[in-house]
């Protein structure tokens, strides 16, 4: 069950936590720092949702623990990726298509927007902590889930910073590795170990949350993932274009023949 009450203390939580991230977007002129929050918003919600909620259940510190890893190391990532680089060409289109007085729309369009979806999408998280019934093999497969979820997306982004420090031929394309499997291991991780969440919430009694982590698989394919990173990439970068007839977008598969044989590719996305 969710304590509702708690759930909205959740949401005035992650906004408490928008604000001045936003103030710091308007002063650097840098909507790009939303992205270093938005994992920390689930977090947020969660531990605001356990200090209101009357009775924690006995999965409480377990889902606790697999958000916070999750949260904070990738946001120590992206923030790390993202020092010193200027506003992400995303973020930079969003503006020229918002003016004038972005600055203030970006608020309701970048920030809350973002927070209201980590609100939702993290309901499965909430439920399983509010869970009164002791775990069990469905807690201990979401858990595995979880594992294989973090593997990808941890390795997937430890390969492509190796690979973006390398010397590599202009335009070039990661294609090893998991990026040999997956054109997004990263992406497809993300939506896997939150599937393990919404197993653990399934355990308590939650099934019922299954549209969080169709939600945030739908974002990371059709909205703020896949589909928008690959928008233009095949035109900056030809060679992405055989990678894509090669490689699945998302999920893991065995790779197709490259057009031409020995044609190998090597750099970054």
């Amino acid at each position: 069950m969710i304590d509702v009450q708690a759930w909205f203390f959740a949401l005035a939580g992650i906004v408490a936590a928008i604000v001045p991230v936003w103030v710091l977007s308007v002063v650097r002129r840098d909507a790009s720092v939303v992205d270093s929050l938005w994992s920390l918003l689930f977090l947020i919600a969660l531990i605001v949702y356990l200090a209101a909620s009357e009775a924690p259940g006995p999965r409480s510190w377990l889902v606790t623990a697999l958000v916070a890893v999750w949260a904070l190391r990738l946001s120590l990532y992206i923030t790390v990726r993202n020092h010193g680089e200027p506003e992400d060409r995303r973020y930079q289109a969003i503006r020229a298509n918002n003016q004038p007085h972005f600055w203030l729309k970006s608020l309701f369009i970048v920030f809350l927007l973002q927070g209201l979806l980590a609100w939702v999408i993290c309901l499965p998280a909430l439920a399983a902590v509010g869970g009164q019934t002791s775990p069990g093999p469905l807690d201990y497969a979401g858990v595995a889930l979880w594992l294989v979820g973090m593997f990808f997306e941890v390795v997937g982004d430890y390969q492509l910073t190796r690979f973006r420090r390398e010397e590599r031929e202009p335009g070039a394309v990661l294609d090893t590795g998991l990026w040999r499997y997956t054109r997004h291991p990263n992406y497809f991780g993300e939506a896997l170990l939150w599937w393990g969440i919404y197993l653990i919430a399934c355990a308590a009694g939650a099934w019922w949350t299954i549209f969080a982590p169709l939600l945030m698989t739908f974002l990371l394919l059709r909205v703020s993932g896949v589909a928008l990173l690959e928008k233009d990439i095949g035109e900056r970068r030809p060679a992405y274009r055989d990678y894509v007839r090669r490689t699945n977008a998302f999920l893991p598969g065995p790779p197709r023949p490259a057009l031409e044989s020995g044609h190998n590719h090597g750099g970054t996305r």
